[in-house]
């Protein structure tokens, strides 16, 4: 049997994205991808990244946004850095982990003017599908 690789999900407040990300990769990957996801800092889990990963039939409501230090094992295979902020402060990791830069837009961001949730979930579902596209590629999108 192969050895599943292990992968951690890099974002600023882990609250969104990297949330996301870490689902996908538990719904579609499971058989092949150990996954974590963390922040350089904590924000708390983003209720509308919550509804868009349900609507998409991928539960993350039981997630705790967390930072690097609480994870309790370090050596990861690749992280995985989902937007900018955090890929310019990833921090170094023992072992041989490789940092990627997966960036996506983010979704609070671009919804800060929005009237309403149903107004913001359209950036939190065009992200969601975003980063479902890219885990969905996994681990072949790693090894170019």
């Amino acid at each position: 049997m192969t050895r599943k690789l292990k992968i951690l999900f890099l974002c600023t407040g882990n609250s969104c994205r990297s949330q996301m990300a870490e689902g996908w990769a538990m719904h579609l990957k499971s058989d092949q991808i150990d996954v974590s996801s963390a922040g350089i800092e904590k924000h708390g889990l983003n209720p509308l990244a919550v509804r868009a990963m349900a609507e998409a039939g991928a539960d993350i409501s039981a997630h705790q946004s967390k930072t690097v230090d609480e994870l309790p094992d370090l050596s990861f295979d690749y992280v995985i850095t989902v937007c900018d902020h955090a890929h310019e402060s990833c921090p170094l990791f023992p072992g041989k982990a490789v940092v990627v830069h997966a960036g996506f837009d983010d979704p609070p961001r671009l919804a800060a003017a929005a009237k309403n949730d149903e107004e913001a979930m359209i950036h939190y579902r065009r992200v969601r599908d975003e980063i479902r596209n890219f885990v969905q590629q996994l681990p072949r999108a790693l090894k170019k």
